[in-house]
């Protein structure tokens, strides 16, 4: 006898099968693979533009938000099947947005009723890209020492200072940022606003990084005028919407330690340049040790991540947890592309050819060597997890 989860299953098979483009189920090869969204879609492909939009329509881009505000309003379990159904064909995210995985969340918990409206739908539909302005040149791990100021001005805020590391600035329509809007105290002077990156006054720089690509800007703010109905939260209590919004941050970049599925690049690269032994393994015997070590460490991290989803959803994760994962996906990445560069050879050092696809593995090797500073550095994570998680007392 089938019960309403299976007929759900089954319905969402038959719906993905038909819906999803072939090109949608390709491995993502280079950052053209993926779908931001946002006001100007010139970039995007027919198919990841029919991908994102017949998901969009249906509300799974955001399964779980509540249908009013552009979600899916799909039960826990229900949600957990779209996933393992996606999975199954191997199906591209249909859109990668830090409204989605960071902003939606603070506003659903923080938003008014009206802010709700207005924006998460847009966020859901694909329509909004936005960016994060948290870091400053002197605000970084210790984020709460920010000083760009919000000014109150009656009707609206006059916003100066600098925001840095702001990923994809020169590219987003938006951005939510955090501002000083009192003095005398550090934490508890802290707002959160969201303004247009159209605005008068915002402009923004790109930093090259040593990989060659530049995904992160400086942002500068010239008496910028931000409505006062743009305030997330109360006024002062910004920090703990960016707190909130900070673990689900670190629950995102932690999703890198599990990959983009499919065909295991790790062994695929060591069979193209190694080969195989005369029992029909990896050639390499130290190589197979190590990819065979980390298959155990991805599948483990993949169990704990399903369980820690679950509990957040559920409310019954514990506050310091996407510190511990965020730690451990960015270290399970990091050993990803290290091993892959090991199982290519010194082929994969190759930065410019067409063959390499402009030193793509190379490339993303040097990237992820930031993991483990955006976010958060590995060390506060580190220190959160040993105060909060298992209570050791303080130095």
């Amino acid at each position: 006898m089938m019960t309403d989860l299976d007929t759900f299953r089954t319905e969402t098979r038959a719906w993905l099968e038909e819906n999803c483009p072939p090109e949608m189920r390709e491995p993502i090869r280079s950052d053209k693979d993926t779908a931001w969204g946002g006001r100007d879609q010139s970039d995007m492909t027919p198919a990841q533009k029919a991908w994102m939009d017949r998901m969009g329509a249906r509300g799974w881009t955001v399964p779980d938000w509540p249908k009013e505000y552009g979600g899916g309003g799909l039960s826990a379990a229900e949600t957990k099947v779209l996933r393992e159904e996606l999975a199954r064909i191997r199906a591209r995210n249909p859109l990668y947005s830090f409204g989605i995985s960071m902003l939606g969340p603070a506003l659903l918990k923080y938003g008014t009723e009206e802010q709700k409206k207005r924006f998460l739908p847009e966020i859901a539909r694909g329509e909004i890209r936005w960016c994060q302005g948290y870091s400053e040149p002197n605000a970084g791990s210790d984020l709460a020492s920010l000083a760009t100021s919000a000014e109150d001005k009656g009707d609206h805020f006059l916003v100066n200072g600098q925001k840095v590391w702001t990923s994809y600035a020169d590219k987003a329509d938006w951005i939510f940022c955090l501002v000083r809007t009192d003095k005398t105290t550090k934490q508890g002077g802290i707002s959160f606003v969201l303004f247009d990156m159209r605005t008068p006054g915002v402009s923004t720089k790109p930093i090259l990084l040593i990989s060659g690509y530049s995904p992160f800007c400086e942002t500068f703010f010239d008496n910028v005028k931000v409505p006062k109905e743009n305030l997330v939260g109360e006024l002062n209590r910004g920090w703990d919407v960016a707190k909130y919004l900070l673990g689900h941050e670190r629950e995102m970049i932690s999703g890198m330690g599990l990959g983009a599925g499919g065909k295991n690049p790790l062994i695929e690269g060591a069979l193209a340049t190694i080969g195989l032994d005369h029992d029909g393994r990896l050639a390499d015997p130290l190589l197979r040790a190590q990819i065979a070590l980390f298959e155990v460490r991805a599948r483990a991290f993949t169990a704990q991540s399903e369980r820690f989803i679950d509990e957040l959803k559920a409310g019954r994760a514990h506050p310091a947890q996407p510190s511990m994962m965020k730690y451990y996906g960015t270290e399970l990445n990091k050993s990803r592309h290290e091993l892959m560069m090991a199982a290519g050879g010194s082929d994969e050092l190759e930065w410019e050819s067409e063959a390499s696809r402009g030193g793509h593995h190379a490339r993303a090797w040097l990237r992820t060597k930031a993991n483990s500073i955006e976010g958060g550095t590995s060390e506060i994570q580190l220190n959160i997890i040993a105060k909060r998680i298992l209570e050791l007392p303080g130095a």
